[in-house]
This record gives C-alpha cells, structure tokens and sequence, in this order.
C-alpha cells in the first residue's frame, strides 16, 4: 500500500471520527431538543440512545480500520493480530445493524413517523447486516492467508536447514 493512499485513508478516516464525535455531541443535543416538542417525545431516550450508540459503532469501525492500515503498512496484517481488530469490526457492524433495526421498532407505533421511514431503517438493518457478513467472509480468506504465510515460513526454515 502506497504512502499516498494510506494518508489519503487515515484522511477519510480521522474526517468521519470527527463527524461522528460531532454527532455525538452537537447533533445528539440538537436532536433531543428537535423531539422534545414532538409527538415522538415520550420515546426521546431510545432515540438518543440509540444514535449516541449507533455513532459508537461507527467509531469502533474507524478506529479498527486504522489498526489495519497501520499493519497493512509494517507488513504484518496477516498475522494473527490482525484477527482481533477484524472480530470487532464485525461486531460493531452486528450491533448497528441491530440498532437501526431498533430504531426502526422505536419509531413504528404512531403517526409521527412515514411507514416508509419505518420500512427505510428495517431495510438499512439488513444491509449493514449483509456488511458484516462480507466482513466475516474476508475474515475466512485473511484466516487463509494466515495459515498459508504460516506454512511457507515452516517450509523456508525446513528448506533452510536441508541447505
């Protein structure tokens, strides 16, 4: 991986780490005093909750990427090291997914809220569901890649000792 594309990257991903700050504090604040003069003020608490939560996961998703990268970058993304920040990144796309579907399940009962909002959040949920389960389907190749690396190192220190 090129110097340029892994600032470019780090760029990206330290801009969406402040946005999602911001929206946890700014934007949670702003939401809260949006809703507390609506019909969907009785349900305040599991929508902050759930956006302060939802914007946790995406952190947990940055911050994880940036270990990554960082790997990628030293050369040791296929280790198994690299595991631990690929399992929190599926867990944190899991727990999303299960907070839009929430959110959804939050917002359904009354008016307040289109059907077809509803029916939006339900519809992200299984979307960012089918994302972790491509996450864990690379997981399986970098698990692959991993026992490969570590046969050929056994192999280079057997073919070594034979010379």
């Amino acid at each position: 991986m090129g110097k340029l594309t892994v600032f470019a990257l780090r760029a990206v991903l330290a801009a969406l780490l402040t946005g999602s700050v911001f929206l946890q504090t700014v934007m949670a604040v702003l939401l809260a005093v949006d809703v507390g003069g609506s019909d969907l003020s009785d349900r305040l608490v599991p929508i902050l909750t759930i956006v302060v939560l939802g914007a946790g996961t995406a952190q947990v998703v940055l911050v994880s990427v940036w270990r990554l990268v960082t790997m990628v970058r030293r050369g040791t993304v296929f280790s198994h090291a690299a595991f631990r920040h690929v399992h929190l990144v599926i867990g944190a796309f899991l727990a999303a997914s299960l907070l839009a579907f929430a959110l959804g399940v939050v917002l359904a009962p009354g008016e307040a809220v289109a059907p077809g909002i509803v029916l939006l959040l339900c519809g992200a949920a299984l979307a960012v569901f089918g994302v972790a389960l491509v996450v864990l389907v690379l997981r399986m190749l970098l698990a692959q890649a991993v026992a490969r690396d570590v046969e050929a190192s056994r192999m280079r220190a057997e073919l070594a000792e034979v010379i």
